[in-house]
């Protein structure tokens, strides 16, 4: 196992249509994990969802967020990104990262298409700072 550099756990998290699995913490304290789709800009993390989901509601409330990106297939890798959720409603904003967030995971053909479906009022831009990340590749070497 060997841990990734910084511009190595970037790439990793990237490629293709890896999906991130966002943790959050619930009014009550019990732990709520779901998959996002995600890019990275500079130094944070950005996805969007509905003001009204129940992500967008945890993160209106406690900010603190943990997205884990893992490979499936062997030897594994995986990188855990620990951060500090802010939201946005600007919709030039929104409907220019839900496009590319679109065109990543459903191909450039319907990116459009996803940026004007997700790009809307009742959205959120979620922009994530980034404040830590453990990334390991070859666990299982």
């Amino acid at each position: 196992m060997e841990t990734m550099t910084d511009s190595e756990w970037r790439e990793f998290v990237l490629t293709g249509t890896r999906t991130g699995k966002a943790g959050l913490i619930k009014k009550d304290g019990a732990p709520h994990v779901t998959p996002i789709w995600f890019l990275l800009d500079g130094d944070d993390l950005v996805f969007t969802t509905h003001s009204d989901s129940l992500k967008g509601r945890i993160l209106a409330r406690d900010p603190r967020i943990c997205l884990c990106v893992d490979d499936q297939e062997p030897p594994y890798s995986y990188a855990v990104i620990q951060g500090v959720a802010s939201l946005s409603e600007d919709l030039d904003e929104l409907r220019k990262w839900a496009t590319a967030i679109g065109g990543r995971y459903m191909g450039q053909d319907r990116a459009e298409e996803y940026g004007a479906r997700n790009g809307v009022p009742g959205e959120y831009l979620v922009r994530v700072r980034i404040t830590k990340v453990i990334a390991q590749r070859d666990v299982a070497v």
